[in-house]
């Protein structure tokens, strides 16, 4: 597998590079710089005693402290030919998704050079380390409906290392092939030899209604216990009316249940998300979403039944300009089994309140 994807990519660069025109390639490229900063501050009503909320949540987890989710510094270079992305990180984000990474990978968000392979410019080559192609939130707050992330996001991968195909035969239909170092991974999991795969097809229809399905194959073991792990992730955004909007998703992933057994552990997580716009400065948005992991696949917990969750937030969100957020959430969350910490005991409900103010700036 990993020879084939090796050829593929050298032919490709090789067969499409060969045709075209140097004169475009002289051109100068344009450069941009972005900046993003996000500080927060959120009570969580069952107090956690070391002041780190639930460990699957990964951005906004600190409980009565004011700190910072996410600073970033991004540098683009873009051309008709070639583009590339530097951008440097810092935050407890940073710190807590990526906690595996050795080193000084952990303030890196993205690191790519991209090259174009046809002479319309609509299939690219990039490498490097990139944001993943599944879900429809990122890391940075702004780009978000909501203020903290849903369960899709926070229980699959935000950022990936290999290469991806991207593919634009028009402006509706796009197609990405990915060939990465595994589930979120910048470095390998030592002892595992096998590339990850991922696939990725969207579509916008004429009312700018977007639908996706991503998927991603690959191993999160090293090789004497590898199980394969199979994901699918799902979405749509839909513009309801002038002053609605939608995202409905449902992610579902399987995982052997040992090497080599026919049997697979499921866990699964569907959400929607309907924003509405009070005027030019003033929004609100409110999620719900279940997230079932029954063999802790993904999610740490312990109990009895795995882990189960309802969730529910409210939104509201104040845009003084284009480049300011300020942000407040409520959000619960609730289990059948107590799965929530706290310093009296686990607990099987969860609420806090989240607040934010970020900005982001670009030239």
């Amino acid at each position: 597998m990993k020879k084939i994807i090796i050829f593929l990519v050298l032919f490709l660069c090789f067969n499409f590079l060969q045709a075209q025109d140097s004169s475009e390639w002289s051109e100068k490229p344009g450069i941009s710089f972005m900046g993003f900063l996000d500080v927060f501050y959120v009570y969580d009503f069952n107090k956690p005693e070391d002041g780190v909320r639930q460990p699957f949540f990964f951005n906004h987890n600190r409980h009565n402290e004011f700190n910072i989710n996410l600073g970033l510094i991004q540098f683009d270079l873009t051309h008709k030919k070639y583009r590339a992305t530097l951008a440097l990180q810092a935050g407890t984000y940073s710190n807590d998704n990526y906690a595996a990474e050795p080193g000084v990978l952990k303030n890196i968000y993205e690191a790519k050079i991209g090259i174009s392979l046809t002479g319309k410019n609509n299939l690219w080559l990039d490498a490097g380390i990139f944001g993943s192609h599944l879900g429809f939130e990122s890391a940075v707050s702004m780009d978000n409906l909501t203020l903290t992330r849903s369960f899709t996001a926070e229980s699959s991968p935000y950022y990936l290392s290999g290469v991806k195909l991207t593919y634009n035969p028009d402006e509706k239909w796009e197609f990405v092939l990915v060939a990465c170092n595994g589930w979120q991974r910048i470095t390998r999991v030592p002892g595992n030899s096998l590339i990850s795969l991922g696939t990725q097809v969207s579509y916008t229809f004429d009312n700018d209604i977007l639908i996706n399905w991503s998927t991603f194959i690959g191993t999160d073991d090293p090789d004497p216990e590898r199980r394969m792990r199979y994901f699918n992730n799902f979405y749509g955004i839909i513009p309801l009316a002038d002053k609605f909007s939608m995202i409905a998703g449902f992610d579902i992933g399987f995982q052997q249940h040992a090497k080599g057994s026919g049997d697979y552990d499921v866990w699964f997580t569907p959400v929607a998300i309907v924003q509405y716009s009070i005027s030019d400065k003033w929004k609100s948005a409110m999620r719900i979403e279940y997230f079932q992991d029954k063999k802790n696949i993904i999610i740490p917990v312990r109990s009895p039944e795995g882990f189960k969750t309802t969730a529910l937030s409210l939104n509201l969100d104040y845009l003084p300009m284009q480049q300011i957020a300020c942000r407040l959430e409520g959000r619960w969350l609730a289990s059948p089994e107590e799965i929530y910490e706290s310093p009296a005991g686990r607990k099987k409900s969860n609420v806090f309140i989240a607040s934010s103010i970020a900005i982001k700036f670009q030239k």
